[in-house]
C-alpha cells in the first residue's frame, strides 16, 4: 500500500493529498496542465520535498515531517521513467542499463532485456534509437534498480501516433508481470483506459475524486473531459465463450449479462474491459424479435440529465450492476416518454475493446 498525505506550497498553487494506493498495478494520475501531477511524483521521489505529512510505501516510510524523516533519492528504491529517457549518450544500451543494475543478476538482466524486446538494441548507442526504443531502454534501467514503486511521468508525451501505437504493447505486457505499484501521470485518456487500474483525478492541487478507472470514469467529476459527443461508460468484464460458428467473442458482466463482440484471442475468464460510448447505445420500449443488432439488453432508466433541455439528453441506465449512459435525442426521449424508473431495452450498436488482460507470446 501507498500512502500519500502531504502538503506543499507551490507559488499560488496548495498541493494537498490524502491518498491510499494500491501495492501493485498501475495508477493513473489525471488532470489539467499546473494541476500539481508531476510535482506529486517528485514529492514522492524525494526530488522535491514536503512542506508537512507522510509519505509511507509497504512498510517504509519515505517522509514523515513529524518525525523529521526525508530520505534521500538514492534510498527510496523508486525507478522514475521521464518524459525524455535521459539516457547516457555516450554508453551504448547495455552499457545504460549495467549502470542501473549495481547488483548484476544475469537472469533479471535477461528478462528485462526480453520483456521490453531490446535484445537486437543492446550494441546501439542512444543517438540512433527511435523514441519509442529510448523509452523502452529508460524503463528497463529504471527496473534494474530493483525499484519498490515506479513513477512514470508522461512516458508517451514525446512520441508521434506511430510511436505510441509500437511502445503501447510493450507497457500493456510490462504491468502485466512486474509485482510493483505504479504511479502513471498522463494527459490522455485512451493511454490511461488501456493501461491504468485506478485513476486518480487532481484539480487545482487537490484530488476531486480516486477509485477504481471504471468508477471515476462515469463519475460527475470525469464529466467536463467527456463532451456529450464523446460520453462514454467503462465496463468491466470476463471471456465466457467464443461463437462456434463466426469470429465473436463473448463476454459476460458480473451480473450475469452477456454482450458479443469482435473475436478476442484470448483464454477463458480473461479480465476485459470495454468502453461503450453513449451514442452508439438506442433505447426501445419492446425486446425487438428480429435485429441485426447483436446486443440488446434490458435496462432500468436510473436518471436523466438535461430533462429539460431541447437538446440531447443522456439517460442514465442500470443493466443488473452495471451503470451505462445513452445519449438520446430529446424528441426521442419525449416520444417515447422516458421517465425514472422506467424498464427498456438498450440497443447497443458498437462498443470497443480498451484492455486485454492477457499477453500472448510476441
Amino acid at each position: 500500500m501507498l500512502n500519500i498525505q502531504i502538503k506543499k506550497q507551490l507559488g499560488t498553487l496548495q498541493l494537498e493529498t490524502d491518498l491510499q494506493l494500491p501495492g501493485q498495478g498501475i495508477s493513473a494520475i489525471f488532470g489539467r496542465s499546473g494541476a500539481g501531477k508531476t510535482s506529486l511524483v517528485n514529492l514522492l521521489s524525494g526530488l522535491e520535498r514536503p512542506d508537512e505529512g507522510l509519505i509511507t510505501l509497504g512498510e517504509r516510510t519515505l517522509f514523515d515531517s513529524g518525525q523529521g524523516i526525508m530520505l534521500p533519492p538514492e534510498k527510496r528504491r523508486i525507478g522514475y521513467v521521464f518524459q525524455d529517457a535521459r539516457l547516457f549518450p555516450h554508453f551504448r544500451v547495455s552499457g545504460n542499463l549495467k549502470y542501473a543494475n549495481r547488483n548484476p543478476d544475469p537472469s533479471q538482466f535477461d528478462q528485462i532485456v526480453r520483456l521490453l524486446g531490446l535484445e537486437h538494441l543492446l550494441d546501439r548507442y542512444p543517438a540512433s534509437l527511435s523514441g519509442g526504443e529510448k523509452q523502452r531502454v529508460a524503463i528497463a534501467r529504471a527496473l534494474l534498480s530493483n525499484p519498490d514503486m515506479l513513477l512514470m511521468d508522461e512516458p508517451l508525451a514525446s512520441l508521434d501516433e506511430p510511436r505510441k501505437a509500437e511502445f503501447l504493447p510493450y507497457l500493456e505486457q510490462l504491468v502485466q508481470q512486474i509485482q510493483l505499484p505504479v504511479l502513471y501521470v498522463s494527459h490522455n485518456l485512451e493511454e490511461i483506459l488501456r493501461l491504468a487500474d485506478q485513476l486518480v483525478l487532481i484539480d487545482s492541487g487537490k484530488v476531486v475524486c480516486q477509485g477504481p478507472l471504471a468508477e471515476v470514469w462515469s463519475s460527475p467529476q470525469m464529466q467536463p473531459w467527456q463532451p456529450d459527443q464523446d460520453i462514454s461508460t467503462v465496463v468491466e468484464t470476463h471471456l465466457a465463450r467464443q461463437h462456434p460458428d463466426y469470429p465473436m467473442t463473448c463476454l459476460n458482466l458480473d451480473n450475469g449479462i452477456s454482450l458479443w463482440t469482435s473475436y478476442i484471442d484470448a483464454p477463458l475468464d480473461t479480465p476485459v474491459r470495454l468502453r461503450i460510448h453513449a451514442r452508439d447505445i438506442s433505447l426501445v420500449r419492446t425486446e425487438p424479435e428480429q435485429s441485426s443488432i447483436r446486443n440488446i439488453i434490458p435496462v432500468r432508466v436510473s436518471a436523466i440529465e438535461n430533462p429539460t433541455s431541447n437538446d440531447n439528453r443522456v439517460i442514465r441506465l442500470q443493466a443488473g450492476n452495471c451503470e451505462l449512459r445513452c445519449n438520446i435525442t430529446a424528441w426521442a426521449a419525449d416520444e417515447l416518454k422516458i421517465k425514472t424508473g422506467d424498464s427498456l431495452f438498450a440497443q447497443i450498436k458498437g462498443m470497443s475493446v480498451t484492455r486485454n488482460d492477457w499477453i500472448s507470446n510476441r
